[in-house]
C-alpha cells in the first residue's frame, strides 16, 4: 500500500542518468552543452567574445530607429492620423514675465512692457524663426495676463523640424536667458514642450551614468566578499557586461517596427546586472560545492551544468515569459522594454549553459587566485548554512505557526494597497527643486486657466466642406466660459489641407476627476453630436491630458490580463520543470503575496508621504499608474530565480531519496549561501534607483529592493518550508492523465 501510494504521489525517483530499456539514458541537454563547452574551451569562450563583438559591430551598421512611441486608446488613434499625415506639431513654450515686487504691474511698469518687447524680438529672431508667437499686446494676447497683474506669458512654438531636440530648443532658452540677464527685478523664464523634454534627457541621463558608475563598484565589492578572490568575482561580471552589450545591439533590429526608447537599455542593464550575476552564482557555487566534496573539475562541471545549469534554464524562461506580459498592455513604451529585456535574459542563459563551463574548465585553478586579504580563505558552498538550517528545521516541525506568523506579517505589509491610487506625478516627475519644475509652478499659479487643451484630429474627404464648417462651428459654439469644455476653441487646416486640427480647452488642471469628466464630456457628448453627425469624416481625441486619461486607462484595463497569462504560463512551465502541482501553485502564490507585500509598502511611502526626507522626495498621494505593473512582472520573473533555484536543490534530494522534510532542510540550507549572495547584490544595486532623482525611479528602486529582500528572507526562510512541509508527500503530486509529461523536463 506505501508502495503503491509513493509510486502515484512521486512518479519519477531515478536519478538523472537512469537507465531505460536496459540502455543507459542520454544525459539532459543542458549537461551535454556544457560538457562540449568545457572539452572544447578555448572554441566556446573565443567564440563567444567573437560573437558579441559581431552583435555589437552589426548593431552599429544597423543602426537604431526613434520611432514614435505613440499613447494608448483613442489618443493613440490620434496619434498615429497626424503620422499619416506627415504633420509633426512643434512643442508649445512659454516665457514668463514676472515681477519681484508686488509694485510693478502690466502696462503700467515699464519694465515688464520692455521686457516683453524683448523678448519678442529674441524669439523672432531665432534661427528658423518661432511660429504662433502670442503676447499680451497682440491680437491673441486675451488669458496672457495674470489675475494680480504681475505677470505675463508669452507663447509660441519652436521652430524647426527637429523641435523635441536640444539642439532645436537651445537658442530660444539662451535668448530668454539674456533677457533675464538684463531684467534683474524681473523673472524672465521659459517652460513648456521642449524645455522641459530637454531638462528630463540630463536629469534622466545624468542620474543613470551616476546608477551605472556606482552600481558596478558595489557588485564588484559583494561579489569580492562573496568569493573572495577577484577573477571569480569578475566571471560573474564579464557573463553579464557581455550579455547587456550584445542585447543592446541586437536592439537595433526591433528599433525598426518597435519603439525602443531611451530607457530601454537602462532598463536592459539593469535586468541584465540582475540575471547575469544570478546565473553566474548559482554555477559558480555548485561548481564549487561538488570540488568540496571530493569530485574532480570536470565532474564538478558536468554536476553543475546537469543541476544548476538545467535550474538556470527554468529560471531564464520563466523571467521570459513574465516579461512578455508587457506586450499585453497596450502601452507602446512598454514593448520595446519587454523585447529588450527577454534578449538581455535569453543571451544571459545562453553564456551561461556555455561560456561560463568553458571559463571555468580554462581558468581551473586560477578561479582562485587574487585573494582579498581577509577574505581570500576558500570560500565553498560545501556545508550547509548553520543559520537558515537551524530556521528551517524549527519551520517544518511547527510549520502552522511559522507559516502562519509569516503569511500575517505579508498582509500587513499589503494591506495598505487596497487604497493604492494611480496618478501621474506633477512636473513629470521632476523634484520641486529643479529650474524647470519651479517654473512650471509659477507658470501654473499665475495662469491657473491654462490646462493643455485637448487635441481632437479630423480626417477625411473634402475637409473644406460647408458641412464640416458647420460641424466645426457647432463644436466652438458647444463650449462656454465654464463649462466642462471651454472657450476659445480654435480649428486649423494641416497637411495641405488633408487633416483639421481643433484645440478644444478643458476645464480642471490636466489630471483629477474634473479634468476627466471634462475629457469624457467631450468624447463622449459634444463630438458625436457635432463631427459625429458629419459624413465622410472621423476624429479622435488627443492631447497631454487625453494621453495620460487613456494610459492610464489602459494600463488599469489590462492589469486583471497580464496577471493571468503570466500566473498561467508560469504554472504551465514550472509543471512540467517539476512534475507536480503543488509546486507551481506555492511558488506563483508566494510570489504574488510578496509582490503584494512590495505594493503596500511602496503605498505607505510614496502615497502616504512616508520617508519624504530621507528619500527626497515630494508625495502627490499617489503611484505612477505604470509602476505597479511594471513591479509585477519584472518581481515575478526575479523572483524565481530564486524559488527555481531553491525547488531544484530540494527536487534533487528527493530523487535522491530523501524524504520530503529531509529534502527540504537540505535543500534550503545548501542554497542558502547562493541565494543570500545574489539577494543582497540585487539589493544593493536597486536601492541605488531610490537615490536617483525621479519619483518613479524612487518607486522602483524601493519596491524591487523591498520584494526582492522579502523574497530571499520571509518567503524562503519560513513560507516556502512551511508550505511544503504541510504538503507532505503531496508537494510532489501529479495526476496521472499528466504523465505523458516528460520525465527529465530540457532532456
Amino acid at each position: 500500500m506505501l508502495r503503491q501510494m509513493q509510486s502515484s504521489v512521486l512518479p519519477e525517483t531515478d536519478p538523472p542518468h537512469h537507465r531505460r530499456a536496459g540502455r543507459p539514458a542520454r544525459a539532459p541537454i543542458v549537461e551535454r552543452i556544457g560538457g562540449w563547452s568545457a572539452r572544447h574551451r578555448k572554441t566556446a569562450v573565443l567564440g563567444w567574445l567573437l560573437l558579441v563583438a559581431a552583435v555589437f559591430v552589426a548593431g552599429q551598421a544597423i543602426g537604431t530607429r526613434n520611432l514614435p512611441s505613440n499613447d494608448a486608446g483613442q489618443a493613440g488613434r490620434a496619434e498615429r492620423a497626424l503620422q499619416r499625415l506627415g504633420f509633426t506639431s512643434p512643442p508649445a513654450e512659454s516665457v514668463l514675465i514676472q515681477a519681484r515686487n508686488p509694485g510693478l504691474t502690466y502696462p503700467a511698469s515699464p519694465q515688464l512692457r520692455r521686457a516683453e518687447a524683448d523678448v519678442l524680438t529674441a524669439l523672432r529672431g531665432l534661427p528658423g524663426s518661432a511660429a504662433d508667437i502670442r503676447a499680451p499686446g497682440g491680437p491673441h494676447g486675451a488669458g496672457l495676463i495674470s489675475a494680480d497683474r504681475r505677470s505675463v506669458l508669452v507663447t509660441f512654438r519652436v521652430p524647426g523640424s527637429t523641435a523635441r531636440e536640444d539642439a532645436a530648443v537651445a537658442p530660444a532658452l539662451r535668448a530668454v536667458a539674456a533677457v533675464q540677464a538684463r531684467y534683474p527685478a524681473l523673472r524672465v523664464e521659459e517652460a513648456g514642450d521642449a524645455s522641459t523634454d530637454r531638462a528630463a534627457n540630463a536629469l534622466v541621463n545624468g542620474d543613470f551614468r551616476t546608477a551605472e558608475e556606482t552600481s558596478v563598484p558595489v557588485t564588484l565589492v559583494l561579489l569580492l566578499v562573496v568569493f573572495g578572490a577577484l577573477i571569480a568575482a569578475g566571471i560573474p561580471l564579464l557573463l553579464a557586461a557581455t550579455a547587456v552589450t550584445s542585447a543592446i545591439s541586437l536592439l537595433a533590429i526591433p528599433s525598426h517596427w518597435l519603439p525602443i526608447g531611451s530607457t530601454t537599455s537602462e532598463v536592459v542593464l539593469i535586468i541584465g546586472m540582475a540575471v547575469g550575476i544570478d546565473y553566474s552564482l548559482f554555477y559558480l557555487r555548485r561548481e564549487r560545492e561538488e570540488r568540496a566534496a571530493g569530485a574532480t573539475r570536470s565532474e564538478a562541471l558536468r554536476v553543475a551544468a546537469g543541476t544548476s545549469g538545467r535550474a538556470i534554464v527554468v529560471s531564464g524562461l520563466t523571467v521570459m515569459i513574465a516579461l512578455a506580459g508587457l506586450f499585453l498592455t497596450g502601452y507602446a513604451v512598454f514593448s520595446g522594454i519587454a523585447i529588450g529585456t527577454i534578449i538581455v535574459v535569453g543571451v544571459a542563459v545562453a553564456g551561461s549553459l556555455t561560456v561560463l563551463p568553458a571559463l571555468l574548465s580554462w581558468l581551473g585553478g586560477w578561479t582562485d587566485r587574487g585573494r582579498i586579504p581577509l577574505l581570500g580563505r576558500r570560500r565553498t558552498a560545501a556545508r550547509p548554512s548553520r543559520v537558515w538550517g537551524a530556521l528551517v528545521r524549527r519551520v517544518v516541525r511547527h510549520p502552522v505557526a511559522w507559516g502562519s506568523l509569516a503569511a500575517i506579517a505579508l498582509l500587513a505589509l499589503a494591506a495598505p494597497a487596497l487604497a493604492l491610487r494611480l496618478g501621474s506625478p506633477p512636473n513629470g516627475g521632476f523634484p520641486a527643486s529643479t529650474p524647470a519644475a519651479q517654473t512650471m509652478a509659477r507658470i501654473q499659479r499665475a495662469f491657473p486657466q491654462s490646462p493643455s487643451p485637448a487635441l481632437v484630429v479630423v480626417t477625411g474627404r473634402d475637409l473644406s466642406a460647408p458641412r464640416v464648417t458647420r460641424a466645426v462651428s457647432a463644436l466652438a459654439a458647444s463650449a462656454t466660459s465654464t463649462g466642462p469644455v471651454r472657450r476659445p476653441v480654435t480649428a486649423a487646416a494641416i497637411a495641405g489641407g488633408r487633416g483639421l486640427l481643433v484645440e478644444v480647452p478643458l476645464a480642471g488642471n490636466g489630471s483629477g476627476p474634473v479634468s476627466d469628466h471634462a475629457l469624457n464630456y467631450l468624447r463622449g457628448t459634444i463630438l458625436p453630436a457635432t463631427l459625429g453627425k458629419t459624413a465622410g469624416v472621423s476624429y479622435a481625441v488627443t492631447g497631454f491630458m487625453a494621453g495620460n486619461h487613456d494610459d492610464i486607462r489602459a494600463l488599469h484595463d489590462s492589469t486583471p490580463l497580464v496577471f493571468a497569462v503570466v500566473a498561467a504560463l508560469a504554472f504551465g512551465l514550472l509543471l512540467v520543470a517539476f512534475r507536480s502541482v503543488a509546486i507551481p501553485l506555492v511558488s506563483i502564490a508566494l510570489n504574488l503575496l510578496s509582490v503584494a507585500a512590495a505594493y503596500g509598502l511602496l503605498t505607505l511611502i510614496f502615497q502616504d508621504g512616508r520617508l519624504q526626507g530621507v528619500l527626497g522626495y515630494a508625495s502627490y498621494g499617489a503611484i505612477v499608474p505604470w509602476v505597479p505593473l511594471f513591479m509585477f512582472v519584472f518581481l515575478f520573473g526575479l523572483s524565481m530565480d530564486y524559488h527555481v533555484f531553491i525547488l531544484s536543490r530540494i527536487r534533487e534530494l528527493r530523487l535522491g531519496g530523501a524524504s520530503t522534510v529531509e529534502a527540504i532542510e537540505g535543500g534550503i540550507a545548501r542554497s542558502a549561501g547562493v541565494v543570500t549572495s545574489a539577494a543582497v547584490i540585487m539589493v544593493a544595486v536597486f536601492s541605488i534607483l531610490a537615490t536617483l532623482s525621479l519619483v518613479q525611479l524612487k518607486m522602483i528602486g524601493v519596491g524591487l529592493a523591498t520584494a526582492v529582500l522579502l523574497d530571499a528572507t520571509v518567503v524562503r526562510g519560513v513560507l516556502l518550508p512551511a508550505a511544503l512541509a504541510l504538503l507532505g508527500e503531496r508537494s510532489w503530486y501529479l495526476p496521472r492523465w499528466l504523465g505523458w509529461l516528460p520525465g527529465t523536463p530540457l532532456s
